[in-house]
């Protein structure tokens, strides 16, 4: 399998570190942190994104806020686990706006999810109107997070 990993050096790990805490800091403080100037720190940041090591920036929302506080990891069992069924349910859970995550995993069911709903009574109709509804679905088993002790983006 090649090694798709980019060279990485001190400054690189630095900016990452600054970016990964605010994307928003301007080229001239980011590079007053990690001890460069501005135009080698718009540099690295320009070299770091077109290796796909930077793929975006975006906005850090808080979804209790937006009122979806309800968390639950789903198992999901297919009941076909060919390359045709694994990508059947791929694509279609990608049209979910309500599962945050999708993992394949090699353990006894196929998939983890994790998803966000406003209530129990919103994933209930989650769960049983779109999640069971995807291709090959065979079974489900549901966990509800009561406390998010550490939760990175």
């Amino acid at each position: 399998m090649p090694d798709d990993r980019a060279p990485l050096d001190r400054f690189d790990h630095a900016i990452l570190r600054v970016l990964s805490v605010d994307a928003r800091i301007t080229a001239t403080e980011l590079g007053r942190r990690i001890g460069l100037s501005k135009s080698p720190t718009q540099a690295r940041m320009k070299r770091l994104e077109e290796a796909g090591v930077i793929t975006g920036y975006r906005a850090n929302l808080d979804p209790i806020r937006m009122g979806l506080a309800h968390v639950a990891f789903v198992e999901v069992r297919l009941s076909d686990t060919r390359e045709a069924a694994l990508q059947a349910f791929n694509r279609a859970v990608l049209a979910v706006p309500e599962v945050e995550q999708c993992h394949m995993i090699a353990s006894r069911f196929d998939y983890l999810l994790k998803v966000r709903t406003s209530d129990i009574q919103d994933y209930r109709r989650v769960l049983a109107e779109r999640i069971s509804a995807l291709p090959h679905v065979a079974s489900t088993s549901t966990y509800v997070a009561m406390e998010a002790v550490k939760d990175l983006l």
